[in-house]
């Protein structure tokens, strides 16, 4: 950990408050355009300045390319993007004791050919670590970084790290579907075929900002408020360590996939009951909090794409809005019955996505603590292909292993990238493809070991299994067979410590080895 990191850890509420009054007094000067940020914007950078040497908002994307690459045209179609879409080219300051986003007229794309060809394998991961670690100077930029390693001719390695305040999934789709048009374009000389963007992320802002001044508005937090109305609950999931006094945002991830006829079986449910894919998964994800923390009130976020207008789908930004949705297990229901909770849960959230979390926080006033992230300390998201991407894209930009992507001429093959850093207790991330699901647990490591989180996912795959099997079975069968499972797990593990203990006691008690049976000479050498 830096200093500075260290020092901001060990301030008070009260120091910490000082600190970002003390910041929101800079001002700052020159011709360029201001505009607000949005409230979700706003949100990402009051966390920035607490964290300023902090990973959190890195989002990374990675790929080999298994051909020639024409380095200079991939650098004029990486310029070309960031001329194209104004998030691309902003930074963030602060101005009249407010943080605003700077829209530069014109920006340099950081764009970097490293040649690696004497590096060994250990070298390339470090420096790619190196890479997709180091944070972000927001006020003096820029927010996209690219680097391009050549190992050889015929091997490249394609990083491209953008932070999260300009950025959503959606906004690496795009930036991916561009690049292969712009990069083709560039090889062969010719002009790029893409339609002139109408409208830019500040018009959406501005958009967002009327919209909650109206009746609209009025009625999006009507609903909100009634939904989040009384004590809200604080998910206390068993941790394999105390949580520290202050969130420091140290984290891991634990990939697994779920298998094919997994995947269509709980399609197929879905489809039975009349609901989507993505609630039957946050249904199931709820029943395995549930089971984990014992309570049947509890609060997860779940992002939801915040581009209600069709005008906004090709704009690069941040427009995901993470709702907060209220599961109610109470009453011991089937899974059947739950699901159906979760379903009109759901569709109320959809109908009032577009009133920004960071408000409902700033206008519900939650007891703050600074351990844990307000109002919810979990998330799921379901990730899946849209028009706007190839099916390859989703699964390729979370970076998971062996996907293939064709773009401009090139084939990008993903390449998983080590995190380390996590905004909340845990985050189940799914990507659905066209048979199977892959899926990965983002977790804070300062709480959890990677065992539990294992042993989590191990969870989740048996009750995926069970719900497909006996949907109307009630929540505590549910609950009951994933605790025989625990009991199975614990017996044997109790069984192979007790066989450790007697293998140690027979080596301290065994007289000492001769030669021959160091040679092999001994029937007792295989069985050990």
């Amino acid at each position: 950990m830096s200093q500075t990191s260290q020092r901001t850890a060990a301030l008070s509420a009260d120091e910490k408050r000082a600190l970002l009054a003390q910041l929101l007094r800079k001002t700052v000067s020159g011709a360029q355009s201001f505009y607000p940020l949005s409230d979700n914007q706003q949100g990402i950078w009051f966390l920035c300045q607490f964290v300023p040497e902090s990973s959190l908002y890195n989002v990374c994307f990675a790929a080999r390319i298994r051909s020639d690459v024409n380095a200079p045209a991939l650098r004029r179609a990486f310029q070309a993007l960031v001329d194209r879409h104004p998030s691309l080219r902003t930074t963030v300051a602060v101005r009249s004791g407010k943080p605003v986003q700077q829209i530069h007229q014109h920006l340099n794309v950081h764009f970097e050919a490293i040649d690696a060809s004497t590096w060994g394998a250990d070298e390339l991961q470090t420096r790619l670590a190196e890479e997709t670690q180091r944070p972000f100077d927001l006020e003096r930029g820029p927010v996209l970084r690219v680097s391009l390693f050549t190992c050889s001719a015929q091997e490249h390695i394609l990083v491209l790290v953008v932070h999260h305040i300009v950025v959503d999934f959606w906004s690496l789709a795009v930036i991916l579907n561009e690049l292969g048009v712009l990069y083709a374009a560039e090889q062969a000389g010719r002009p790029a075929a893409l339609p002139p963007l109408e409208l830019q992320y500040t018009d959406f802002i501005r958009w967002q900002s009327e919209l909650l001044a109206s009746a609209e508005g009025e009625r999006l937090w009507a609903y909100w408020k009634k939904q989040l109305a009384g004590p809200l609950p604080v998910l206390e999931l068993p941790t394999d360590r105390p949580r520290p006094p202050i969130q420091m945002f140290h984290g891991a991830q634990h990939e697994f996939t779920v298998q094919d006829d997994l995947a269509r079986s709980l399609k197929a449910l879905a489809r039975a009951e009349g609901t989507t894919l993505y609630v039957a998964l946050l249904a199931a994800f709820e029943v395995l909090l549930y089971y984990h923390s014992g309570q049947d009130d509890i609060l997860v976020a779940s992002p939801m794409v915040g581009r209600s207008r069709a005008e906004f789908e090709g704009i690069v930004g941040f427009f995901a809005n993470p709702v907060v949705l209220r599961a109610n297990l109470s009453g011991n229901p089937t899974f059947q019955g739950f699901l159906d909770r979760v379903r009109q849960t759901v569709l109320a959230a959809l109908e009032h996505q577009d009133y920004p979390t960071l408000r409902l926080v700033q206008r519900l006033r939650p007891p703050r603590d600074l351990s844990r992230s307000p109002l919810c300390q979990v998330m799921f998201a379901l990730d899946k292909p849209h028009r706007l991407a190839e099916q390859a894209a989703p699964a390729l930009a979370l970076g998971e292993s062996g996907i293939r992507m064709h773009t401009g001429g090139l084939v990008l093959e993903s390449l998983p990238l080590e995190r380390r850093a996590a905004a909340l207790d845990l985050v189940l991330l799914i990507i659905e493809t066209a048979e199977s699901f892959s899926a990965s647990i983002r977790y804070n490591s300062d709480l959890f070991d990677a065992a539990t989180i294992i042993r989590m996912a191990e969870h989740f795959e048996i009750l995926l299994q069970h719900v497909v099997t006996q949907p109307n079975a009630e929540l505590s069968a549910l609950k009951e067979t994933l605790a025989e499972g625990d009991r199975q797990q614990l017996a044997m593990t109790r069984k192979e410590y007790r066989i450790a203990n007697l293998l140690k006691l027979n080596t301290v008690k065994r007289k000492p080895v001769s030669r021959s049976q160091l040679s092999g000479n001994s029937s007792t050498t295989g069985r050990t």
